[in-house]
């Protein structure tokens, strides 16, 4: 399989696991898992060794099959339950936007939009990757410390994405590439 058809079956993949399992007749049961033999004949044409595959090389991990189910780590906007332990986060973690969203997230704080939990990353290079999916990044850290002493639960997915339920604005500061991650 090359890279195109890869990214290509890693895209269908995120949809029916992630976002609209119904437009291929799937039902994920409540902890996001569906049968893979199911799934692969709602998908058609696609084989177990290349899902395999794309489950096995994806740089995001964003899939996991454990035994006969696969279900997608995490990102849902569908109703699912991951069952993931509260975790002690880092004590900084960091996401990855644009300026155009800067105004709303200075106003809310990040806000899980259509998904079930922010997002966060353990590197400020995989938030400056993710950011710059939508334009020129830009790098936010968030006093993971400082939230969880306040009562924030964090968790962490299989592949090693942190969530949380929000983050309010006081706990976020911008950081400029060239910049420490933490002041003197």
């Amino acid at each position: 399989m090359d890279d195109h058809a890869r990214t290509r079956l890693s895209k269908r993949l995120s949809l029916h696991l992630r976002h609209a399992p119904e437009k291929i007749g799937l039902q994920l049961d409540a902890g996001g898992w569906v049968d893979v033999d199911v799934l692969l004949a709602a998908l058609g044409g696609v084989t177990r060794a290349d899902l395999d595959e794309v489950v096995r090389t994806s740089d995001k991990q964003r899939f996991v099959i454990e035994g006969p189910r696969i279900r997608a780590n995490q990102g849902h906007s569908v109703a699912v339950e991951l069952d993931l332990p509260v975790a002690v986060p880092p004590e900084v973690l960091f996401h990855g936007t644009v300026a155009r969203f800067l105004d709303a997230i200075r106003r809310e704080g990040l806000r899980p939009m259509a998904r079930h939990d922010v997002h966060l990353s353990a590197t400020r290079d995989t938030a400056e990757r993710v950011g710059a999916r939508r334009g020129a990044p830009v790098v936010l850290v968030v006093d993971a410390a400082a939230m969880q002493a306040d009562g924030h639960a964090f968790r962490v997915s299989a592949n090693g994405v942190w969530l949380t339920a929000a983050v309010p604005p006081g706990y976020l500061r911008e950081q400029r590439p060239s910049e420490p991650l933490v002041s003197s």
